[in-house]
């Protein structure tokens, strides 16, 4: 992936197209996301070969297959500590990291919150369907109390996760929602989310047509309505207008909840300050007498 130099100006969203055909159901979310991401490197006129996509386990965990750039494939709930290694060994590369929601806010929450105290400048983009799509049909973390599934037949006991208010109280420094039956609104959000420096996460309501007959594209377009368009102006950097809008459920805002500007994780660290990790000389550096100690 990302093996030939591109030009910036002269690329355009299908530019990033793989050739493969993605497996997701037909009406699936992440098509949406798909078109969005792919449109989002092309306006920003970002190189192939500056971008790495990190993905885990799941359907939504498929996009370095589908997006022409450098990808990593780890595995389920480790997007983030491989991404953060990836950024410190090069900070020069613009690092995506894509997951779902039983990735993320599941098996990975101890990395989510951990790398957004860090503010390590990468961008989350976790594809939110309130289920577990790839085994087909369990509960997941931002599944709904008392929906039934296969995992809870007599409805679901626990009440779900909510991301917006966890990365705005852990220390994300950028944290947006979008909606995968907008994609122009979600491209924007991802524009602003890899422009911003530091830990941002931009999460999607990425509808599930197979396993989720709840939270459907007529169900968000109903309940959904943009944060920029509303009478009542929100101040992006205010954390408690910020909290309180996170918390809203009769209604569900979409756009920019909080944002703020905060030294990140690598601009203190000193080894990379001149120049990235992956740039330095290390021939003649010799490891044996410090391997010898603990031998």
């Amino acid at each position: 992936m990302g093996k030939q130099k591109s030009s910036k100006k002269d690329l355009k969203p299908e530019d990033f197209n793989t050739g493969k055909k993605p497996v997701w159901c037909s009406g699936c979310g992440n098509f949406g996301i798909l078109m969005a991401i792919r449109q989002a490197f092309a306006d920003l006129g970002l190189n192939k070969e500056e971008i790495v996509i990190i993905s885990g386990i799941g359907c939504s965990d498929k996009y370095h297959q589908y997006i022409d750039t450098y990808g990593f494939e780890s595995i389920h709930g480790r997007i983030l500590p491989v991404a953060m290694g990836i950024k410190l060994a090069n900070h020069n590369l613009k690092l995506i990291a894509i997951g779902g929601d039983g990735d993320g806010y599941g098996i990975g929450m101890g990395h989510f919150v951990h790398a957004m105290r860090r503010n390590i400048n990468i961008t989350y983009i976790v594809c939110n369907n309130q289920i577990y799509g790839l085994t087909t049909g369990q509960a997941s973390p931002t599944s709904d109390k008392g929906l039934i599934t296969k995992s809870t037949p007599f409805g679901n006991l626990e009440e779900p996760v909510n991301p917006i208010s966890l990365a705005i109280v852990s220390g994300a420094t950028y944290v947006a929602r979008g909606f995968a039956g907008d994609v122009n609104h979600l491209k924007k959000l991802i524009i602003a989310g890899i422009k911003h420096n530091g830990f941002s996460l931009v999460d999607v309501f990425q509808p599930c047509v197979t396993f989720n007959h709840v939270n459907t594209y007529d169900w968000f377009n109903k309940k959904v309505y943009k944060l920029e368009n509303n009478k009542d102006k929100h101040d992006t950097k205010n954390k408690d207008a910020a909290l309180k809008k996170a918390m809203e459920n009769k209604k569900l805002p979409i756009g920019v909840f909080y944002k703020k500007k905060k030294i990140t994780y690598e601009e203190e660290v000193e080894q990379i300050k001149k120049k990235p990790l992956i740039k330095q000389d290390i021939s003649n550096i010799r490891i044996n007498k410090l391997m010898n100690e603990f031998i």
